[in-house]
């Protein structure tokens, strides 16, 4: 079920939505049963997944406030037990066909063994609520939070729905006093509303729109792929990526106010950066800091050498990429960010400074618009061959393969919005209209935006109701 489905918008968000309004007592019970039906929905069978990373993380938290000197024993049992779920449904394969590919190359031999866990299933979201039950278990050990003693706040911190399947990454101290108490007034119902039609109107009015020419161009052998084709679907994609996940994480944190809960922002106009280093802290916030607290810090940081400060950071990358899929791109996706930013610390940030601003905002983008060929490709070779393409020419013909047969209208008017509104217009207008919209311009400035807002749902429903093409990236992961 996903938050672009008249499924979803029609059905299940009424239902629990009034549901949670007319409960008193028993918010949390109500919440987590309408999660497990949302995650059961798409994933009936490996929702035993979820089960054991709630149970690990519930009993492992108390062990570790409660038996003090073998707190350590307890903390590597729950991160390991954690971790163990996610290794074996998300890389066994990985690990297991490429072990399989160096013993037949080195012997010769005919070795089958990865065969017999191509079958192994990734659950929905289960990088997400792993690191989350993580996350968790790490708070507790250092005493940055209380460890729950009733299951059910666990259970629903855990598998919440608006941010189960794609985050973002919420800690569990930031939500610990609204999961034992919150409530819900017109003003922040009103809010997540907004919130969600906002993040909606991203995903149905851009990132499915220009996802379809994108997905098509992608689906070409490198054979037929021009460099216009190429240009249009790397660029098209790096929009594509960016408003739906972006879109997903504003549904789910306008879904948390509507249920009483603020959750982290988790992009910042990342594009309008001026480096990779800034891009990082811009996108994808929830994840980026994780790793900085759970991975970068821990391994040390910026405190030791210079030397170890550039591998931490390498390290950190290089998890990152893993962390989005079990494949070579998504490794040397990783690799690749993490070179820009040791070789920024190293000195290219300050020559980087001294360009124009036009200079070093094109330098941010086309690092970044190259780093998601790999990680849009299925291969190395598909993505070395894609750029080729876009740098050096295609091995395609234009009259074989014209643009016009990929993109049609609606895309160059998604594109030109996707532009639009990778900027921070929402920051530049509420400084535009800092106290000019009180007094008597209030009502007609509230009337305009409620106008707005249902103008792009009714546009949204349009869009969905027709049948169009509506991925989930991030579902993936």
């Amino acid at each position: 079920m996903v938050f672009s489905s008249t499924l979803f918008l029609f059905y299940f968000l009424p239902a629990i939505v009034v549901a949670s309004f007319l409960s008193k007592k028993h918010k949390n019970l109500l919440l987590l049963m309408g999660s497990l039906v949302f995650y059961a929905w798409g994933e009936t069978r490996y929702i035993i997944v979820l089960f054991y990373c709630i149970l690990v993380s519930y009993a492992c938290a108390l062990l570790i406030e409660r038996k003090h000197r073998s707190r350590n024993f307890y903390i590597s049992v729950g991160i390991f037990l954690n971790l163990l779920a996610l290794v074996i449904f998300k890389y066994i394969y990985f690990f297991s066909s490429n072990l399989q590919a160096l013993l037949n190359s080195m012997t010769g031999g005919q070795f089958t063994f990865a065969e017999q866990v191509a079958d192994i299933h990734l659950p929905l979201g289960i990088s997400f609520f792993t690191f989350q039950a993580i996350s968790y278990l790490i708070d507790v050990y250092r005493a940055q939070t209380v460890a729950a003693t009733n299951p059910l706040n666990v259970a629903l911190y855990i598998s919440m729905f608006p941010q189960l399947v794609a985050g973002p990454i919420v800690r569990y101290h930031t939500i610990a006093e609204e999961l034992r108490e919150r409530s819900v007034d017109r003003g922040m119902l009103a809010e997540g509303i907004r919130v969600f039609i906002f993040g909606l109107s991203q995903k149905a009015l851009i990132a499915n729109i220009v996802a379809l020419p994108v997905d098509n161009i992608y689906a070409l052998p490198l054979s037929e792929i021009t460099t216009p084709l190429a240009w249009t679907a790397a660029l098209g994609y790096t929009l594509q990526i960016f408003f739906d996940f972006a879109g997903y994480s504003n549904m789910a944190i306008g879904l948390g106010l509507m249920f009483g809960f603020h959750f982290p922002i988790n992009f910042n106009a990342p594009y309008i950066s001026q480096s990779v280093t800034e891009f990082w802290r811009r996108w994808h916030i929830s994840l980026s800091s994780w790793f900085k607290d759970y991975l970068y810090i821990p391994l040390g940081g910026n405190r030791r050498s210079t030397v170890r400060t550039y591998v931490n950071l390498w390290t950190v990358f290089v998890l990152c990429g893993v962390w989005h899929g079990a494949s070579w791109n998504f490794l040397f996706w990783g690799v690749y960010h993490g070179f820009f930013l040791v070789v920024e610390r190293m000195g290219l940030a300050k020559l980087i400074r001294k360009l124009p601003r036009m200079v070093r905002h094109a330098y941010l983008l086309l690092a970044v618009v190259i780093g998601w060929v790999f990680f849009r490709a299925e291969t190395m070779t598909y993505a070395l061959g894609f750029l080729k393409a876009m740098f050096l020419g295609g091995q395609g013909s234009s009259l074989d393969r014209p643009l016009a047969m990929y993109v049609l209208n609606d895309f160059y008017l998604a594109f030109a919005a996707g532009v639009l509104f990778s900027m921070p217009l929402k920051d530049f207008f509420r400084e535009r209209l800092a106290g000019k919209t009180c007094g008597p311009l209030a009502p007609l400035a509230d009337t305009v935006c409620l106008g707005c807002q249902l103008g792009l749902f009714v546009l949204c429903i349009l869009f969905i109701s027709s049948g169009a093409h509506n991925p989930f990236i991030y579902f993936r992961f």
